[in-house]
């Protein structure tokens, strides 16, 4: 396995659950136990690669997809982006936005097959107008926009953030 598929994997197990969908309320496992089971198999090989995508490895990122995206945005240059946090939009409107930059107030969701639910597209219509009307920009990103490295996620991003007034270091 690679690091980058490492730390898909070390994000799944330290994903916060969502009770609403999945039976258990806590997460598989937490980092120092992560830490403390590397450290029980040293010189294990691989250890050194499972080391490096700990480091990586994030809590929040709901599904592979979402991980890779958010390894794709860091490695060029953008900010580390906030994994579904809770983001009042307007009174009584919270959402959870996969990846969010607070400060330029830009809001990446990935989208996978299950976007394209008739119920699924009414409910991203309502998201996006939510967002829209508290003055987000939010960036929709596909299975088609990963290919490549995702470097055509990365440009939509980018592009959204620069527009917002984010330059890079």
């Amino acid at each position: 396995m690679t690091i980058d598929e490492i730390t898909v994997v070390a994000d799944h197990l330290l994903r916060r659950p969502r009770p609403a969908f999945e039976e258990r309320s806590e997460p598989y496992c937490t980092r120092e136990e992560l830490e403390e089971m590397l450290d029980r198999h040293k010189g294990t090989p691989g250890i050194r690669k499972a080391r490096l995508a700990l480091e990586q490895a994030r809590v929040g990122a709901d599904s592979a997809p979402k991980t890779r995206l958010r390894l794709a945005l860091e490695r060029a240059g953008l900010p580390n982006p906030e994994l579904n946090q809770p983001t009042e939009l307007g009174f009584g409107v919270v959402r959870e936005p996969d990846l969010g930059y607070r400060e330029q107030r830009v809001a990446v969701e990935y989208e996978g097959e299950g976007h394209s639910e008739p119920a699924q597209i009414v409910r991203d219509i309502e998201r996006e107008e939510d967002y829209s009307r508290a003055g987000w920009h939010l960036v929709r990103i596909s299975k088609r926009h990963m290919g490549n490295d995702a470097r055509s996620a990365v440009s939509k991003v980018l592009a959204a953030m620069q527009e917002r007034g984010w330059t890079p270091k």
